[in-house]
């Protein structure tokens, strides 16, 4: 059963120009340690952060929560399957919201071009 749907897209001009000019704070602050090496890999790091930064925004509207004090930011992490589907990987109060939803899975999708980065999120529970 579909418990929530979130979508949102981002410009990524502005994570690039987050990025440099707060830096490694900024990166701290939002992206587990594998998800800034992950994008570090890529050609165009921006993008793939971007499309993270994206997807964990859609994660809190497929809550209802928004990202706050319900669900922050390193409550959600995003990985990659060897494959290249992306997944989630929940923690700490992210844990407790799903738990608390009945929710047993969280579903992703990510897109980006140069200008802009999107992804949608579906809350699955049983």
């Amino acid at each position: 059963m579909i418990l929530g749907t979130g979508i949102d897209i981002v410009e990524t001009k502005r994570i690039s120009e987050t990025l440099e000019r707060f830096g490694e704070r900024f990166l701290n602050r939002i992206f587990h340690s594998a998800e800034v090496a992950y994008a570090r890999t890529m050609k165009k790091p921006d993008l793939h952060l971007a499309a993270r930064f994206a997807a964990k925004e859609a994660i809190s509207k497929a809550f209802g929560t928004g990202i706050g004090e319900h669900l922050g930011w390193k409550d959600m992490e995003i990985r990659r399957r060897d494959s290249g589907e992306p997944y989630v990987v929940m923690h700490g109060k992210g844990l407790d919201l799903m738990e608390s939803r009945g929710a047993t899975a969280i579903h992703v999708s990510l897109s980006h071009t140069d200008g802009y980065a999107a992804a949608s999120a579906v809350l699955e529970g049983a």
